[in-house]
């Protein structure tokens, strides 16, 4: 068998060891979106490693059990340093791998890095104590902390000329975000419960009974559970619908990488809405053989395949 090099523009050692840095915290702390970027060509790989690495850290500020005017400072010292990638002052040998990889990364692609502006104003609502009353109030929470990271994204996948409908696909992106988000959000709701969050919209909520909350394995008596979790779960899926209207703007492995990601959180919220309930007695996942074989059906291209079909279908 003969075995293909990627070919790459040449890489520093120091440049090198930060963007190893950032894959080793993608690999231990993101299993479900590892399995999507392994598809993708070794520098987009590194660059999305790169954006995850700053989305973690900003993430587990968010998440920890520091004071809250602490996490704030930090927050701030996040975004100073996301200013100084901007600004193109991180050196190679800076001590901050992740400056190191993402400046790398935005000197490489075109990557919109006001997106994690974004993404430090949705962790700081966390840090607020937002609670959302409309849909429409949790989608500006979930394009913050989502969305942003969707168009980030296609900095990195870039699109594919000529292909119909372009100029949506950060719309397209982005709305792809959501559908992950809101999958995320059903998948913890009772984490997030026994963390103090609120994510579903309280009139959402009030509509089928549960604003009590999910403190417990069990549902609030007398409340409409199931219709709750399917009415979010029919959401999630017009959001999936949108959003994959994005896969065939993208070359093939950039397509793979993102089906594979979208696809597994997918099969989850199947799972989700097949047993509602589960969601409230631990953490919904799936099997590694799964994750395997939805990356490589996204490798295969058919979902992308699916929705050019659909897609021209609708304009007959």
């Amino acid at each position: 068998m003969i075995r293909t090099v990627e070919a790459e523009p040449r890489v520093s050692a120091p440049v090198l060891a930060a963007y190893s840095y950032c894959e080793a915290v993608t690999g231990q702390q993101a299993r479900n979106f590892a399995y999507g970027i392994r598809l993708l060509p070794l520098p987009k790989r590194r660059a999305m490693s790169a954006l995850y690495a700053f989305s973690r850290r900003v993430d587990d500020i968010g998440d920890g059990a520091l004071e809250r005017e602490v996490k704030a400072v930090r927050l701030a010292d996040t975004r100073a340093m996301l200013a100084r990638v901007r600004e193109g002052a991180v050196d190679e040998d800076d001590t901050d791998p992740v400056a190191v990889a993402l400046a790398h990364a935005a000197e490489t692609f075109p990557i919109p890095l006001g997106g994690l502006d974004e993404l430090i104003d949705g962790v700081l609502m966390d840090v607020h104590g937002e609670t959302y009353e409309t849909w429409d109030d949790l989608k500006v929470y979930c394009r913050c902390v989502a969305g942003a990271i969707g168009r980030l994204s296609l900095g990195v996948f870039g699109t594919e000329q000529g292909a119909r409908g372009v100029e949506r696909a950060p719309e397209y992106a982005d709305t792809l975000g959501l559908a992950l988000q809101l999958t995320n959000i059903l998948r913890d709701v009772r984490e997030d419960a026994q963390g103090g969050r609120t994510y579903l919209p309280a009139d959402d909520l009030a509509k089928f009974g549960c604003s009590a909350g999910f403190s417990g394995p069990t549902p609030p008596e007398g409340s409409d559970f199931a219709g709750l979790v399917h009415f979010e779960v029919r959401r999630a899926r017009a959001l999936f619908a949108e959003g994959y209207r994005l896969l065939p703007m993208l070359d093939r492995r950039s397509g793979a990488c993102v089906a594979a990601m979208a696809g597994i959180y997918r099969r989850l919220l199947d799972r989700i809405e097949r047993d509602p309930q589960a969601v409230l007695r631990g953490r919904v996942s799936l099997p590694g053989r799964e994750k395997a074989y939805v990356a490589v059906r996204g490798l295969s291209g058919l979902d992308a395949r699916h929705v050019t079909r659909r897609t021209v279908r609708r304009r007959a």
